[in-house]
């Protein structure tokens, strides 16, 4: 059949039409395009080439780790991964590696909620200032990195922000006092940096969160007690730092607190009694500090352990033969103190070995080799 030559015409402009607008529907803003192309301007990677995918005006699909609000068209997530299941790095082989900067062109995309550029392995300079100035950031991850310089000192206000990565870098300064301002925050991970200085006294503020992961770097001062206000705390990380005082009391109060790590500190003083008591605590690492005291007597029928460090410290006195009445330890380390007496017998310490009781005084009993 034979159709009208003004029908085709007609119909060749609709589709025309369409194809516009299907185009400009997925087309991001251009000054978000324009920042985009910035930032990247200012990295270098090398071996998966996934920048190659960041050209042409369609940033909100085609471009690797870069998602868009579907309903505004703005850049809302750009999530860029060393180490990923991703298929591209299957077929190279290899995890990621990225030299450069971040660039503050990235404060240009002010509806950004998500910022993850991790585990790159060589992406040095500081954390732009103004990336503190994005209302709507919600994570900001950038793990693994050799980023130096300071937290941006107003970090606190970033009121959205749930996660705040920045572990295994090499950031120096302080823990920003205005970091007890991020009232939605679940995650903070601060590990393996050179932070120095003490920990905020307040930062039983942080009500919202989970996990506070702070170990190995040069935090100085004492553990500040208004942490055991934060009451979803699971998992207190505060080791390898240079952390004096005694180890609060309130610790042992915490409902969900499930792991705490306070090796290689300079704490003194005794263990807190409701801290062995705490039937919800888990993993509790205290090792290689200078605690003294006799061990307290404190365990039943409900503790639940599987694994208890308590070597390298001053401890004096016998083991507590409540221990052999709990219903599980797996792992427990009384190494280098100064105990003495006889090894309980019994669960837990039918499957210890002598390396968990080496180093003391005068204990005695298996595992050891030295009768009583």
């Amino acid at each position: 059949m034979n159709l009208p030559g003004h029908f085709l015409v007609s119909s060749l402009t609709l589709v025309t039409l369409l194809l516009a607008v299907t185009l400009t529907a997925n087309a991001c803003l251009p000054s978000d395009r324009a920042a985009l192309l910035s930032f990247r301007a200012a990295l270098n990677e090398p071996y998966l080439d996934i920048f190659n995918t960041w050209s042409g005006e369609e940033c909100c699909t085609n471009w690797y780790g870069v998602s868009c609000d579907p309903e505004t068209k703005r850049v809302a997530d750009i999530i860029l991964r060393g180490e990923s299941e991703d298929p591209i790095f299957a077929k190279a082989g290899r995890a990621g590696y990225m030299t450069g900067s971040i660039s503050p062109a990235l404060c240009q995309l002010d509806q950004l909620t998500t910022l993850v550029i991790a585990d790159w392995k060589d992406i040095y300079g500081e954390i732009p200032a103004c990336i503190t100035s994005l209302p709507n950031l919600r994570i900001l991850d950038l793990i693994g990195n050799k980023i130096s310089g300071e937290i941006p000192a107003d970090i606190g206000k970033l009121s959205r922000l749930t996660v705040l990565n920045l572990a295994d870098n090499q950031i120096t300064g302080l823990i920003p006092s205005s970091i007890v301002n991020l009232n939605s925050l679940k995650h903070l991970e601060l590990g393996n940096n050179k932070l120095t200085g003490e920990i905020p006294s307040d930062i039983g503020k942080l009500s919202m969160m989970s996990r506070a992961l702070l170990s190995r770097n040069q935090l100085s001062g004492s553990i500040p007690s208004s942490i055991a206000n934060i009451y979803r705390l699971a998992d207190l990380d505060l080791s390898v730092n240079q952390i004096t005082g005694w180890i609060p009391a309130e610790l042992g109060s915490m409902p969900v607190l499930s792991t705490l790590n306070l090796d290689a500190n300079q704490l003194s003083g005794e263990i807190p009694v409701d801290l062995l008591r705490n039937t919800g605590l888990n993993i509790l690492n205290l090792s290689r500090n200078s605690l003294e005291g006799n061990l307290p007597d404190v365990f039943g029928p409900k503790t639940y352990f599987t694994a208890i460090d308590l070597s390298y410290n001053n401890l004096k006195g016998s083991i507590p033969k409540s221990l052999s009445l709990t219903k599980y330890i797996g792992h427990l380390d009384l190494s280098h103190n100064h105990l003495c007496g006889a090894i309980p017998v019994g669960s837990p310490f039918d499957h210890l070995e002598a390396d968990s009781f080496a180093n003391n005084d005068c204990l005695c009993g298996m595992p050891l080799s030295n009768s009583c």
